[in-house]
């Protein structure tokens, strides 16, 4: 982290020239017993991807409004910090017929429909997997994204003071959100090295603080889980301890 880090996707570019190796997300799935862990590299490489996927064939630019209709997942949170590279506001739960783009999982496809722009569909399955039939009125992400190139440069500048995400309600600025991360990360007692586990939803900002941008802007990492049974003590108390877990929030 850099104090001159205004945007999430310069705590992304921060988190990558310091140390790309490290993992930065790791997911679980307590549904279906998936696991993956993503270095700062490997989900940065995600990020750039889908950010050249979002900018060159969805042609979103910086003002639009992408309606994300995804759950606590490692790939939405490519997908925020995909938004936050190409400039396009991200609308957590936003309505589709306001928005420009919308980003759907399997049980967002049909509210998905109610957008005029581009569709894109995941199946949020264990490795990525396509569907096995494209959704009707739908781009498979899974299908549109390996092609993509590995590097990243928006067409204009991305202006810190632009509107970045929606949540709650609530509209914030790249700015605005990388400060309460900031602010969140040190309320928690995150420092570089921390590692946090996540079983908030995505759904609110203490969900994706704690899931995706309080340890970004600590230089930590985030133990995401999703479907967590929190009745489930033992088991918990063995991930703690296998995923070397300094904060939780459950």
């Amino acid at each position: 982290m850099n104090a001159s880090d205004r945007t999430p996707a310069d705590l992304l570019r921060s988190a990558l020239a310091a140390d790309a190796a490290r993992p930065l997300v790791t997911f679980y799935d307590d549904a279906t017993g998936e696991r993956v862990e993503l270095s700062v590299a490997t989900f940065a490489n995600w990020v750039a991807k889908t950010a050249n996927l979002l900018q060159g064939e969805l042609s979103a630019a910086p003002g639009d409004r992408l309606a994300l209709l995804l759950p606590a997942h490692w790939q939405t949170a490519v997908w925020l910090l995909a938004c936050s590279s190409v400039g396009v506001t991200a609308e957590i739960g936003g309505d589709p017929a306001d928005a420009d783009v919308v980003v759907a999982g399997p049980d967002s496809l049909e509210a998905g429909l109610a957008c005029s722009g581009e569709r894109i569909a995941l199946s949020l399955a264990p490795l990525g997997r396509r569907f096995p039939a494209v959704p009707a009125g739908y781009a498979d992400y899974a299908v549109e994204v390996p092609s993509q190139g590995d590097r990243f440069a928006p067409f204009v500048p991305v202006y810190p003071g632009a509107p970045a995400l929606v949540v709650d309600g609530t509209e914030l600025s790249g700015a605005q959100l990388v400060e309460r991360a900031r602010a969140d990360a040190a309320e928690r007692g995150l420092t570089a090295g921390s590692r946090l586990l996540s079983g908030l939803g995505y759904g609110d900002w203490e969900g994706l603080s704690a899931g995706l941008y309080a340890p970004l802007a600590a230089s930590g990492s985030v133990v995401l889980c999703r479907n967590l049974d929190r009745s489930a003590a033992d088991a918990l108390a063995k991930r703690v301890e296998s995923e070397r877990v300094t904060v939780t929030a459950v």
